[in-house]
């Protein structure tokens, strides 16, 4: 019986149509002799000679009515509202008809017979229909994904209607917490409370929830998806509702539960005038354009309306894929903005100078830096080169060239750091806070933050690829611990604090509840619809691994380096007060800095990194492996006077580049 409703519903559409035909023809002539008899009450008008001259006028007359109204045209498996429509305008058509040829024959049939004809020929040419379609999702339904749906809104009705015209998912029921709602059906299906959920999951052989509330806020949402968490059941979800109503995504486009669901929060309606303050009408330059964070700044600036946008960056394609990006969004902003795409390093004094002076630059957003703990730590002297001497040079242009504003991103390995990468972002804060305190041209802030959901270094997209390799993930340590926040939310917050700052002023974001990795890993799995291996569970789906801490990783990460902070006109930016040098001491010391840098002197590039007031305090040794590979090697021989004389220019060199420094 199967295959052959299979042949059926595979047939090719003029085939299908046919067979509809000669269907019809059956269902009226059954309709009118039906209507007939109950009307008569007896067999005697089917001897009449005029009574079957009539059923073979009508019969070819409603077959044709059928085909000239569009009956055939609608696709069975699509059978609504606008189906139904034809279906009655053409049966009241072939009512019409009947009354119509009845009169020119003589009347040899009463008049309410084509009333019952109508009523007779709906119900059996739309019930064929209706049972075809439903004989068409059963036999589609064992060949798809069995859903319930969390959610009997809007958006759940939409999407029941699309999965229905899909052959992927079967939706069996919805569950909703309103209470109004249980009991009720929606879209022919049961609505049911979120507390049957374990049953309805065994019972109904449901294969995945579709989490189907996009205007929801997060707070609810993650609530919701710890809930759905020991179910073990895969969980997806439609798309925001901003990205529905701006057309980006449909409602039928079911992604994965993202980090953002399970970890973020309700964002603080902005404060306008500080997103304005430092962009509308201004030209600005973001450094590190192409990066997680320096690509949603630029999104966010261009919303509000700056005269150019200059991006810097120094990767050809990062640069290339955010200015294809923005020159869209810029076709919808009024006046469309410039944007450049600006191809360089930051260590290129003389192309920043060009830059800034071509261009006007009013508002610099530095967000260029290798951020990479592991990568710095095994490249100590190109990190220190970049994110310090490259924040230096970029500061030292800004002020030259008259910049007004200068933000630099931060980040809260900063604070106390154990590896290399934290302490050139403390040096790089040390610059901006003395050049602040040194010159009133360029007014200098810094905004710290923790880590950025979704960014490239984030865990969360190899925990991804590791479930679907079936695993093991990998967790540096079961205690591991760090702060999290959206990227949008920490760009818009970086923007407004830039906005606050009167000079040499560290900002600190409010990042929440510090999160387990452990935990987030777990979670991620059991939504997944896995189950975690364990003493309790060998039998599990996943593995959790502890690699252990990589060098200069720490347990813990910090936001402050002091003793408190000072409350600002937003609730979720604080302002930090950190202790720095002065400029004379800072430049000094960032010349026997860049002389070590120079000469490659690992072990005394340490001791100048923990002199400064960073709290540098590594875990361990130098673990860069040019260092560790000379550290081996056995004692070279003796140096040629020409060597060193050679080795004393480049010194001197080295030093003398750096005395440059900025002209105040």
């Amino acid at each position: 019986m199967s295959l052959s409703l299979d042949k059926l519903f595979r047939l090719p559409r003029r085939h299908k149509r046919f067979v509809l035909t000669w269907m019809d023809m059956g269902l009226v002539s059954g309709s009118l002799l039906l209507a007939i008899l109950l009307r008569t009450g007896s067999n005697e008008a089917l001897t009449y000679f005029d009574t079957w001259l009539l059923i073979a006028m009508i019969t070819p007359a409603t077959l044709m009515l059928f085909t000239a109204l569009g009956l055939y045209r609608h696709v069975l498996r699509f059978l609504g509202y606008k189906t139904l429509k034809t279906l009655m305008i053409c049966v009241c058509g072939s009512a019409l008809l009947i009354a119509l040829a009845n009169v020119i024959i003589g009347q040899p049939l009463p008049h309410s017979v084509s009333i019952i004809y109508a009523l007779l020929s709906l119900s059996l040419v739309g019930g064929v229909r209706l049972l075809l379609r439903s004989l068409y999702r059963l036999t589609v339904m064992r060949q798809t994904t069995r859903v319930i749906i969390y959610g009997a809104g809007s958006a759940g009705s939409q999407l029941v209607t699309s999965l229905n015209n899909g052959h992927e998912y079967t939706p069996v029921g919805f569950v909703d917490d309103w209470r109004g709602m249980h009991g009720t059906r929606v879209e022919g299906l049961k609505v049911y409370p979120p507390g049957e959920l374990p049953r309805l999951i065994q019972t109904m052989q449901v294969e995945r929830i579709l989490f189907a509330i996009p205007s929801a806020p997060l707070s609810r949402k993650r609530h919701i998806l710890q809930t759905l968490e020991p179910l073990t059941v895969p969980v997806q979800t439609v798309p925001g509702m901003a990205d529905i109503v701006a057309g980006h995504s449909r409602i039928e486009e079911l992604r994965d539960i993202t980090i953002d669901d399970l970890l973020g929060r309700d964002p603080i309606p902005p404060n306008q005038s500080l997103l304005d303050a430092n962009i509308r009408g201004k030209v600005v330059m973001v450094t590190g354009a192409g990066g997680s964070i320096g690509s949603e700044l630029c999104r966010q600036i261009l919303v509000q309306g700056p005269a150019q946008l200059l991006l810097l960056d120094i990767c050809e394609y990062s640069l290339y894929r955010i200015e294809r990006e923005l020159q869209n969004l810029a076709l919808k902003t009024s006046p469309p903005a410039v944007i450049r795409a600006l191809l360089g390093s930051v260590q290129q004094r003389s192309r920043l100078d060009d830059i800034m002076r071509t261009f006007h630059v009013q508002t610099i957003y530095h967000a260029a830096a290798y951020k990479h703990v592991p990568i710095v730590e095994n490249n100590m002297v190109e990190g220190i080169r970049n994110n310090v001497f490259g924040t230096l040079e970029m500061a030292r242009a800004a002020i030259d060239c008259g910049v007004d504003t200068f933000v630099l991103i931060s980040t809260d390995k900063a604070v106390r750091p154990t590896n290399v990468m934290g302490t050139t972002k403390r040096l790089a804060e040390l610059i901006c806070q003395s050049l602040a305190a040194h010159q009133s041209m360029t007014r200098f802030c810094m905004v710290r933050f923790g880590n950025v959901l979704g960014s490239s270094g984030s865990v969360v997209p190899l925990f991804r690829k590791q479930i679907k390799a079936g695993g093991p993930i990998t967790v540096t340590h079961p205690d591991i611990t760090r702060y999290f926040m959206t990227i949008p939310e920490a760009a818009q917050l970086v923007i407004q604090a830039g906005a606050m700052g009167r000079g040499g002023d560290v900002f600190v974001l409010d990042m929440g509840e510090p999160i387990k990795i452990d935990e987030l890993a777990r979670k991620i799995v059991r939504l997944s619809g896995m189950e975690i291996i364990d003493q309790d569970n060998p039998d599990g789906d996943i593995e959790i691994v502890y690699s252990g801490l990589r060098p200069g990783e720490k347990l813990f990460e910090e936001l402050l380096i002091g003793d408190g902070t000072v409350p600002t006109s937003h609730p979720r930016i604080m302002s930090a007060n950190e202790a720095f040098w002065d400029w004379p001491t800072l430049n000094a010391y960032l010349q026997r800095l860049y002389a070590t840098l120079s000469n490659h002197e690992y072990d005394r590039i340490r001791e100048l990194l923990r002199e400064a007031p960073t709290a540098y305090q590594p875990d361990g040794p130098i673990v860069d492996p040019i260092h560790q590979s000379k550290s081996a090697e056995p004692a070279t021989t003796k140096v040629t006077s020409a060597e060193e004389d050679a080795f004393d220019v480049l010194k001197v060199s080295a030093v003398s580049l750096v005395k440059g420094g900025p002209h105040f």
